[in-house]
């Protein structure tokens, strides 16, 4: 069924990197352009119409009101308030042991300290209209909240009713977003970077979405910060004959059901390893509720890499720097401290991908397309800013003045140095 690439023997294991996914192409860098000049110049009756074109709504106010999410609560099953409640303090803690400490050092009578600020307002984007994605707001609220953002927004496409799922605006309450805006694509991205009469222009803007989401969020980069360019979910599995393979397809169809453009890969170094678990995913599409997106991933992105050995098979999976890595197979944990490139890892049979979705703790907005290789996971740091805080006193000066002095004067920045000059010269 999968594709399978026999890297046996191969010295040069950093071919697998022409197997990442494609850029999407001048065609959605134009129309997102476009897109962003429009809500930049006609602002909130560019979203309303935009709106209507690409999601078929007309739109009279993009702000949820507060009557709206406050029914939305009681329109939530009590089962997936429970969860999301557990997910919620699962992915408090987590990131609240992200915080970092501010630094304080003294070197020569100087004092260096560093004073770690959060950024005044954060834009989250979640991907919604056919789907509800309540997980997702929580991932991207809450550390923004842990952070100590002032003020967190929260933009999502309107279904096909106009309305957003009540489980969305559940997320976004005990997640403490102030407020919800029904509006999506890469039209929310600009509103949300420039600002509408409605929307407030926000200094971060995070969350996944489509490819002119992604889009759109690298193009506004620069006007506010980003988190990275979140593309389709990837998975890749290590697995040996230990492995149970129906688990092992189970984890690649979990991906995959997130449709076209992603990526699940099984590397093995026994065939009979991969004819298994081949076998099993192909008699588990059969069944699968979203058949055709897992269909139409697996069709452009699945594929069966068979190697040497288990160190070969990390080496292929930190060329690959998938979003997820799932290391089924014994003595996984001796293979943790080799993975080198990867957004989140996932150690034994009993820690799947599907566990960081939603309720490990560990943010599930992850790098994708290979930018494991230097992104990292949403994380707390990414609404913070730091401020470096100098003082000194004239015994410092004493002490570091002249070599401040020098290294100006050897830079032509003579003014800079006189700076240092007048101190030093006068008591």
């Amino acid at each position: 069924m999968l594709d399978r690439v026999d890297l046996r023997s191969v010295s040069d294991i950093g071919l697998l990197g022409a197997l990442a996914t494609a850029s999407d192409g001048d065609d959605v860098r134009a129309a997102v352009a476009e897109v962003i000049a429009d809500v930049r110049t006609r602002g909130d009756v560019a979203l309303r119409e935009l709106t209507a074109r690409f999601d078929g709504v007309e739109l009279v106010d993009p702000r949820v009101s507060r009557a709206r999410r406050t029914a939305a609560v009681v329109e939530t099953a009590p089962a997936l308030r429970e969860a999301l409640q557990l997910a919620r303090d699962q992915i408090v803690a987590w990131h609240e042991a992200q915080r970092d400490k501010e630094a304080v050092q003294t070197m020569r009578g100087v004092e260096v300290h560093e004073v770690v600020t959060a950024v005044d307002r954060a834009g989250c984007y979640v991907p919604g209209g056919r789907a509800a994605y309540p997980s997702t707001v929580l991932m991207t609220a809450l550390p923004a909240r842990v952070a100590g953002v002032r003020e967190v927004v929260l933009c999502v496409p309107p279904g096909p009713d106009g309305n957003i799922a009540p489980p969305i605006l559940f997320a976004a309450e005990i997640a403490g977003v102030d407020d919800v805006f029904s509006v999506g694509g890469a039209q929310a991205i600009a509103a949300m970077a420039y600002g509408t009469a409605t929307i407030p222009p926000v200094d971060v803007i995070v969350g996944p979405g489509h490819a002119y989401v992604a889009e759109a969020k690298r193009q506004v980069f620069g006007v506010v910060g980003i988190d990275g360019l979140a593309g389709p979910s990837e998975v890749a599995i290590i697995a040996d004959d230990t492995v149970d393979p129906e688990w092992a397809a189970a984890d690649m169809l979990a991906q995959a059901e997130h449709g076209p453009g992603g990526v699940a890969t099984l590397i093995v170094w026994d065939t009979d390893v991969a004819d298994r678990v081949d076998l099993a995913l192909e008699m588990l599409l059969m069944t699968a509720a979203r058949q055709a997106e897992a269909s139409a991933t697996l069709e452009s992105g699945g594929r069966i890499i068979i190697v040497d050995d288990a160190a070969r098979a990390v080496d292929a999976a930190n060329t690959i720097a998938p979003e997820h890595l799932q290391l089924m197979c014994a003595d996984a944990d001796l293979l943790v401290p080799l993975v080198r490139h990867a957004g989140a890892v996932f150690v034994g049979r009993y820690a799947p991908a599907v566990l960081g979705d939603y309720v490990a703790g560990t943010n599930h907005v992850l790098p994708t397309g290979r930018t494991a290789r230097f992104a990292s996971a949403l994380r707390v740091a990414d609404f913070q800013k730091r401020i470096h805080v100098v003082r000194a006193d004239r015994d410092a000066l004493e002490q570091v003045g002249l070599a401040a002095r020098t290294i100006a004067e050897s830079e032509g920045l003579l003014a800079h140095a006189d700076a240092l000059r007048l101190r030093e010269e006068q008591p």
